[in-house]
């Protein structure tokens, strides 16, 4: 196993074989997965770099 830099994304496969991310915070918790799997692991990889440049976005209450 590498050793990971935290906060990061890391991809897997579900039972299934499709791909999800998972996001993991400083303290090595995972906090949040992909609310849905992938085919290809390109789509999956799409994914985390749409979240991951959606940083200047507003946050909304409702």
């Amino acid at each position: 196993m590498t050793d990971r830099k935290y906060p990061c994304y890391v991809l897997k496969k579900d039972a299934g074989g499709n791909w999800y991310w998972l996001y993991y915070a400083e303290n090595r918790e995972a906090i949040a997965r992909s609310s849905e799997s992938y085919v290809a692991k390109a789509d999956c990889e799409a994914s985390v770099r749409l979240l991951k440049n959606s940083g200047s976005a507003p946050v909304y209450s409702e």
